[in-house]
C-alpha cells in the first residue's frame, strides 16, 4: 500500500514550484514506490488537488479560467465514436450485424423503443435494446447537449474544473457530447448512473475519452444511489420520461448542486417527453421557490408561473447521417420509409435549473410598460406592448410565420403570427430560441380552432431583442 496522504502532501508543496513528476515524488515516499503506482495514485487524486496531467506525464495546477464558448455545431457523430459503436456491433454479432437476424432483432428493438416512448410506456434494456439504441440516439444525443450548455457558457457559468453527475447516462450520447464541448485542458470528475445493459455500451464509449476526463459508472438506479459530494452539473438526460416519480428524483438531486451549480434536464420534443419535463420543471421551481428556472422559460414577471400545455422544443441543423444507422436501414420491410433507422434531427426541449438565483437573462416585466398574459383575455383584438421570451422555431407549414412565445405568466398557448414581414419586425424571425423579445403595438386575437392567442405582428408592429 502507497502511503496516499504523503503523496498528497508532495504534490500540494510541489504544485506551485514545477510540473509534479511521479518519478521525483517516489524518491520522497517512505518504501519507494514504483513511479507508476505513484502516477496511478495522482491520478485518482488529480481533480480533488486540481491538478491536470500533460502528456508527458507530470502534473500542473488545473486551468481555473470558464470554459469560453466552443462555437458547438457538430456537422457528424465523429468517426471515432461511430468506429466504437461498430466495434461493439461486431463483437457480438459479427461483421454482418446489420443483415439476418442480428439485423432483424435490432430494428425490432428499435421499433419497440420508439413505441414505448410514444406511447409513454416503461423501456427495457437488455443487450440488443441497448445497442439498438446506441445506434439510433447517440448521434442526436451527442449533438443536443452542447447546445444547450451554450445557455451556461456564453456567461461564464460553465467551470474548467467541472463534476458532473449524469443521472440515467445510457449508452453515452451526452457524455461523448460534454467531452467534446469541453476544452483539451478541462479537468472532469464525470460520474454515470446507469444501472441497465446500456452501460455495458456506455463503458465502451467512455474508453474513447481522454486522460483528464477521469469517468466512473455507477450500476444502480437514480432512487438508489447515494451521492457523494457536490456536482456542478446534474445532467437528466433524456430519461425523466422513463421514472416513476420524476420530481422526487430531481428534488434529491438538487440537494448535491454546487450552490453554484446547475441542474440540466433535456428530453426529445415530442408532445409527450416535452410536456412531461415542463410539469416537472414546474413542480420542482414553484412560484417563489428556492429554485430558479435559468433558461429558457423564463419568467419575467416576479410572482407568477405559466399553467399552459409547456410544450416547446429547439431545433439545430441535422447531422450527416453514420454509416451504422445506413446499413441498418437498408434492410428495413418493403412497407417502411427510406430512414426509419435514421436518427439524425436535432430537436429537444430542455430546462436548466440553479439554486443561486442566477437567470440567463435578467430582465422583468412592469405593468407600466407592457400587458401581461395571464390577462390576454382583456386585450382581445386590441395593440399592446409585451415582454416575451421566443419559445420556438417558425411552426408554419409555409403560409404566415408562426412562433410560440411566453412570458411565465401564461394560462394557455400564445403564438406570434408574423403576417406582414418588415425590417422592423424581422428579429422574431432571427432571434434565437431563448431570447427575449420586445413587441410594440402588436395586435391580440383569440383562435377558436386553436384555443389559443394569437398575437398579429404586421407592418404597424416592432419587434426588438431585448438584449
Amino acid at each position: 500500500m502507497i502511503d496516499r496522504d504523503a503523496v498528497r502532501d508532495n504534490a500540494k508543496y510541489l504544485r506551485n514550484v514545477r510540473p509534479i513528476d511521479p518519478d521525483e515524488i517516489a524518491e520522497y515516499i517512505e518504501g519507494a514506490p514504483h513511479p507508476a503506482v505513484v502516477k496511478q495514485t495522482l491520478r485518482e487524486e488529480a481533480y480533488d488537488l486540481g491538478l491536470f496531467e500533460q502528456d508527458d506525464g507530470t502534473f500542473v495546477p488545473a486551468n481555473d479560467d470558464p470554459v469560453p464558448l466552443p462555437g458547438w455545431s457538430p456537422e457528424a457523430f465523429p468517426s471515432d465514436y461511430s468506429f466504437a459503436v461498430e466495434d461493439l456491433l461486431i463483437q457480438r454479432y459479427g461483421a454482418n450485424w446489420h443483415v439476418g437476424d442480428s439485423g432483424d432483432r435490432l430494428r425490432q428493438r428499435i421499433r419497440q423503443l420508439k413505441a414505448d416512448y410514444f406511447e409513454g410506456n416503461p423501456v427495457e434494456y437488455d443487450e440488443d435494446a441497448a445497442l439498438g439504441y446506441a445506434i439510433y440516439h447517440l448521434p442526436d444525443y451527442y449533438a443536443t447537449v452542447g447546445y444547450v450548455l451554450d445557455d451556461l457558457t456564453e456567461r461564464g457559468l460553465l467551470p474548467r474544473e467541472l463534476r458532473v453527475l449524469d443521472v440515467g447516462a445510457g449508452t453515452g450520447g451526452p457524455a461523448l457530447g460534454l467531452h467534446d464541448y469541453l476544452p483539451d485542458d478541462a479537468l472532469v470528475d464525470y460520474h454515470a448512473l446507469e444501472p441497465s445493459a446500456s452501460a455495458d455500451v456506455l463503458e465502451r464509449m467512455l474508453s474513447e475519452t481522454r486522460r483528464n476526463f477521469r469517468t466512473s459508472i455507477h450500476r444502480e438506479t437514480a432512487e438508489a444511489f447515494d451521492p457523494d459530494g457536490e456536482y456542478d452539473i446534474v445532467l437528466f438526460g433524456n430519461v425523466l420520461n422513463e421514472l416513476d416519480d420524476p420530481v422526487a428524483v430531481v428534488q434529491k438531486y438538487l440537494d448535491v448542486v454546487a450552490d453554484d451549480g446547475a441542474i440540466v434536464a433535456i428530453e426529445p420534443a415530442d408532445r409527450n417527453t416535452s410536456i412531461g419535463l415542463r410539469e416537472v420543471e414546474r413542480e420542482v421551481a414553484p412560484v417563489n421557490g428556492d429554485v430558479t428556472i435559468y433558461s429558457p422559460t423564463l419568467r419575467l414577471w416576479d410572482g407568477f408561473a405559466p399553467s399552459d400545455r409547456g410544450w416547446s422544443f429547439d431545433v439545430q441543423p441535422d447531422l450527416d447521417v453514420p454509416a451504422f444507422q445506413s446499413r441498418l436501414d437498408d434492410g428495413r420491410d418493403p412497407d417502411e420509409d427510406e430512414g426509419t433507422f435514421v436518427n439524425v434531427d436535432v430537436q429537444y426541449s430542455y430546462s436548466i435549473l440553479r439554486t443561486d438565483g442566477e437567470r440567463r437573462f435578467g430582465i422583468r416585466a412592469t405593468p407600466e410598460r407592457f400587458a401581461k398574459m395571464a390577462e390576454m383575455e382583456r386585450h382581445v383584438t386590441n395593440r399592446i406592448d409585451l415582454l416575451a421570451v421566443k419559445l420556438s422555431h417558425d411552426l408554419s407549414d409555409g403560409r404566415n410565420q408562426l412562433f410560440k412565445i411566453g412570458d411565465g405568466s401564461e394560462e394557455t398557448d400564445h403564438y406570434a403570427v408574423r403576417t406582414k414581414p418588415t425590417i422592423l419586425n424581422a428579429d422574431l424571425d432571427e432571434a434565437d430560441y431563448g431570447d427575449i423579445l420586445v413587441f410594440e403595438n402588436v395586435l391580440v386575437l383569440w383562435n377558436d380552432d386553436e384555443e389559443a392567442y394569437n398575437l398579429v405582428v404586421d407592418d404597424e408592429t416592432i419587434v426588438d431583442r431585448a438584449v
